[in-house]
């Protein structure tokens, strides 16, 4: 069997890459439904929805470039022709059905890949394939997006594959020709096709149902973010002699061998402080944090759940401290109370005052089985015990 196509034949080359495309999507579908509807309650079933999504992921990837070599040598070769090209209406369904094969085989990986690089946490993609894309952000609203294209894209394909195969049985059990046969390993007796002209009317009708695919997503809202059930408290503006402007609170988790970073983005708090200590202390600072202001990436709700943060039995966490000089900066030695466990620690932070405007950065290392947070977790495999929180402050002085 020559490796190269023909006007009338199929060479190798390309059923072996119909055929490698068929297993990689009849592989891949599966295994992200049933990814999607595995339960993590445990570090168990963690792992095993892990691995089942990175698997997923991972054969996704490779599709994508699996994709792209077949549509390089598919417009390198001869397209055989036809056999029933004088049927134009069936001729030109087959074609539209052909690019929007090509166009989906590329778009479904794609926007699965950009939405993986653009959000944080869960089952990475495994090697060779890294877990970040050049100029792609970790940013929630364009994951938002990637995710319902990917949903889109992905109902386009599984209709152009229930069309394709749908028209191949046709050809097989009814038209009795050699449309199926051509792509099955081995010879066959398929005759010249028919002389036919070709249009783009196939390509626009394609670029059509894509078009009215994005604008039905739309119009469910696929593209944009499914807010979490769990009510974020408003924070009540306190009394301080030091007027937050902004920050930056994160939490840092390893999960799965990745580290995973969330952002609390609501905090309010009540700073007394002096360059010039007073009995040891500079001063006092009380710090309110709403805990359903959490987003860590496509775990969000499950570290909102009963299980972890536990947002809505206790939707706040307050850390209390007196501030206190140290070798170099200083220290903010209190307690943090998070779901009603109160715990004594001490936080170093560096301060930079400049004309009013104090700027404080500072880290502190936590287990979260202290705070009795990811108690099924019981595996640091799945889900790391040591969270690292780093806060960034900057405050004006009243």
């Amino acid at each position: 069997m020559p490796a190269t196509n023909s006007h009338s034949q199929y060479g190798s080359v390309t059923k072996t890459f119909h055929w490698l495309t068929v297993l990689l999507i009849f592989t891949t579908l599966p295994l992200g439904i049933l990814a999607n509807g595995a339960p993590f309650a445990d570090s168990e079933q963690l792992a095993y929805k892990a691995w089942l999504f990175s698997m997923h992921k991972t054969l996704g990837v490779t599709t994508f470039f699996v994709a792209l070599a077949r549509i390089a040598w598919a417009f390198s070769q001869p397209h055989p022709g036809l056999l029933n090209a004088e049927n134009r209406l069936e001729a030109t369904l087959a074609e539209m059905v052909h690019w929007l094969l090509y166009g989906s085989l590329v778009l479904v990986p794609l926007t699965g890949w950009l939405h993986h690089a653009s959000t944080e946490g869960f089952a990475p993609i495994w090697w060779p394939f890294g877990q970040n894309l050049p100029f792609v952000p970790k940013d929630q609203t364009f994951a938002d997006i990637t995710a319902g294209l990917h949903i889109v894209f992905e109902r386009v394909l599984i209709v152009s594959i229930i069309l394709h195969v749908a028209g191949a049985l046709k050809h097989h059990i009814l038209d009795r020709d050699q449309t199926l046969r051509r792509m099955l390993p081995g010879a066959n007796s398929a005759p010249t096709p028919p002389n036919a002209s070709h249009s783009r009317l196939p390509l626009l009708l394609a670029i059509a149902a894509w078009a009215a695919a994005l604008g039905t997503g739309s119009a469910i809202g696929v593209y944009g973010h499914t807010e979490d059930t769990t009510e974020t408290i408003a924070l009540q503006t306190v009394a301080s002699d030091w007027l937050v402007q902004s920050h930056d609170l994160t939490i840092t988790v390893n999960q799965l061998g990745s580290d995973v970073t969330g952002t609390f983005s609501d905090l309010t708090a009540a700073i007394q402080f002096s360059e010039t200590a007073t009995d040891g202390s500079h001063g006092t600072v009380t710090a309110t944090i709403a805990i359903g202001s959490l987003t860590l990436g496509s775990v969000t709700d499950q570290a909102l759940g009963a299980d972890f943060f536990n947002a809505t039995a206790f939707p706040t966490a307050t850390f209390q401290a007196n501030l206190i000089s140290a070798e170099t900066g200083y220290i903010a030695d209190g307690t943090l109370t998070i779901k009603d466990i109160t715990l004594p620690v001490q936080m170093p932070f560096t301060l930079d005052i400049q004309n009013g405007l104090a700027t404080m950065t500072g880290t502190l290392p936590l287990d979260r089985r202290d705070f009795a947070i990811g108690g099924t977790m019981k595996d640091e495999g799945s889900l790391g015990f040591d969270v690292q929180v780093a806060l960034t402050l900057s405050a004006q002085q009243q």
